[in-house]
């Protein structure tokens, strides 16, 4: 799934028909025609440092990159844990488990993203704290698949819930 944290060069071994796409999302991009460029800068650039080198907004980058590699609405948030029946992007509906009085926390991960701060760490710390049938919510510009897969590792359960273009709300709970 391509994130945030995802290398340039990565992500072009994986999808090499994305180079056009990104020369066409930015003119800072055709750098990486030059080889050069190509086996040291995109070897260590995330696609969030490229996202500010190429005066985008973050989630601007990975939504259209996704789209581009039919990404959008696939990986996790398709499945909770423990077969709840959780949904992911616009997925037949809430899980049995989401009662909205349960959402005890609360974080927009999209000002972290645009300052360059990932929300990982957070995120997790906050999981921590979580009551069993206590709710947490995550705001995110796009679907935080490898945040997800962390979440559902420790032992929670998840539900995407596709609000707009670049808002989706994730809802944990153990």
């Amino acid at each position: 799934m391509i994130s945030p944290k995802t290398k340039i060069l990565d992500l072009l071994r994986e999808y090499p028909q994305l180079e056009e796409v990104l020369f066409d999302i930015s003119p800072a991009f055709k750098q990486l025609k030059n080889p050069v460029l190509r086996r040291t800068v995109a070897r260590v650039t995330t696609l969030q440092q490229a996202a500010i080198v190429g005066g985008l907004k973050v989630e601007d980058l990975i939504n259209r990159l996704r789209r581009a590699a039919g990404e959008q609405g696939e990986g996790t948030g398709a499945q909770g844990h423990g077969g709840t029946g959780a949904q992911g992007h616009g997925g037949t509906g809430k899980p049995d488990w989401y009662i909205p009085e349960m959402v005890t926390r609360r974080l927009d991960a999209r000002e972290m993203l645009n300052r360059g701060e990932h929300p990982v760490g957070q995120v997790l710390a906050d999981l921590q704290q979580l009551d069993e049938g206590e709710i947490y919510e995550l705001t995110a510009p796009f679907n935080p698949a490898p945040l997800i897969d962390k979440a559902t590792g420790l032992g929670f359960r998840h539900w995407v819930d596709q609000v707009g273009e670049e808002e989706f709300r994730v809802y944990f709970s153990k």
